[in-house]
C-alpha cells in the first residue's frame, strides 16, 4: 500500500484492508492530519469479513464521499459498519477527513 490512492474509493478500500490486517501505521498516515483522533489501534479480537461499496458519487476536484458497510466478526458475533466517509483532497493525495457511522 505504498503508492497513494487515486480516488476516495482506492483510498477507502485500502484503508478497509488495513483494518483487516491491523496495519495502524498506514490508517494513521492516510487520516487527515487536522482530524486524526490521536493514536490508532485497532482491534485484534475483530475479524474483518467483507466490505460493501453502497454509494460513491463522482468526487469534485477537492472533494470525495464513499458511503460503505464493513461487516465484521466479533466475539462469534456478526456485525456491520455502516459509514459515510469524507475524503479530501490536498498535498497531490486524498486522505480521509471523518465520517457518520453506525454499528449493529
Amino acid at each position: 500500500m505504498a503508492a497513494h490512492a487515486g480516488t476516495p474509493v482506492e483510498l477507502m478500500r485500502s484503508r478497509y484492508s488495513a483494518f483487516a490486517r491491523g496495519l495502524n501505521d498506514y490508517l494513521v498516515a492516510t487520516w487527515h492530519p487536522g482530524t486524526l483522533p490521536g493514536e490508532i489501534v485497532t482491534d485484534p479480537s475483530v475479524q474483518w469479513t467483507a466490505l460493501e461499496i453502497i454509494d460513491a458519487p463522482e468526487p469534485t476536484p477537492r472533494r470525495g464521499i464513499v458511503e460503505f458497510v464493513a461487516h465484521y466478526r466479533e466475539g462469534g458475533r456478526d456485525a456491520q459498519l455502516h459509514e459515510r466517509s469524507r475524503f479530501v483532497f490536498q498535498s497531490a493525495r486524498w486522505w480521509y477527513l471523518d465520517g457518520e457511522h453506525s454499528s449493529s
